[in-house]
């Protein structure tokens, strides 16, 4: 094995170059995992930790020194890529001017963040069999937490919406108290559907079968806002 391609020995506990040490060590982590991400998205999310490895222009055992395993790697990539997908899906939604802007502006972003590589997107929330056969605790409290922060804020803008749209009553709440009640399921289940759709949409092959991003964010808003029977044209 080349032994320049492993990393030194970590220092005596008692030695003050501890600290530089795992300054050193959280440096080499991100590398290895940008390294891994380039390699996922060249090489599909099947690959494994030797391929990865491979294309990351070092040994198989680096890797797992770093990640344990093949989970762990799926795990701290997830970490990023997720935080980086839920910023920006967050951010389009504060940003927009009505509820119903916000969703599309949000559905917008996940499609164009998961399209920038479906390869890596497949990796980090489990898309393919063997993905999530293999996803350990950590990455399930991940890829929860990043759908609960975007449920949150979908709830929030379907409150609002409803408010708007409200016949009239002093507390500015529904006049229907059983439509507010079940209101509170919509976001999971419009998550789920965007989620589901969004995933077979990265997995339609391109052609004319195939929608183009903005044709799939406005149908998916369609849906979600106005049902399966909407007629084209401003709500």
């Amino acid at each position: 094995m080349n032994t320049a391609l492993q990393d030194p020995p970590p220092p005596a506990p008692s030695d003050g170059r501890s600290l530089r040490w795992e300054a050193h060590r959280a440096e080499r982590r991100r590398e290895l995992i940008k390294a891994a991400r380039r390699a996922v998205h060249a090489l599909g999310s099947g690959a494994s930790m030797e391929e990865i490895a491979a294309a990351s222009g070092t040994s198989k055992s680096v890797y797992y020194r770093y990640f344990g395993d093949k989970a762990g790697l799926q795990q701290a990539m997830g970490e990023v890529v997720l935080s980086q997908m839920q910023d920006k899906i967050l951010a389009a939604g504060r940003t927009a001017d009505s509820p119903r802007a916000g969703l599309q502006a949000m559905v917008s972003a996940y499609l164009q963040m998961a399209q920038t590589s479906p390869n890596v997107y497949a990796f980090v929330t489990g898309g393919t069999a063997e993905a999530s056969g293999s996803a350990g605790p950590g990455f399930s409290d991940s890829l929860t937490s990043f759908f609960e922060a975007i449920t949150e804020m979908m709830e929030r803008a379907l409150r609002a919406y409803l408010d708007s749209r409200s016949p009239g009553t002093s507390s500015g709440r529904s006049s229907a108290p059983e439509l507010g009640i079940a209101a509170g399921f919509w976001p999971t289940a419009a998550l789920g559907m965007v989620r589901a759709a969004g995933e077979r949409w990265l997995a339609t092959p391109p052609g004319p079968g195939k929608p183009t991003e903005a044709q799939m964010t406005k149908q998916l808003t369609a849906w979600l806002f106005d049902g399966i029977g909407y007629e084209q044209g401003p709500p």
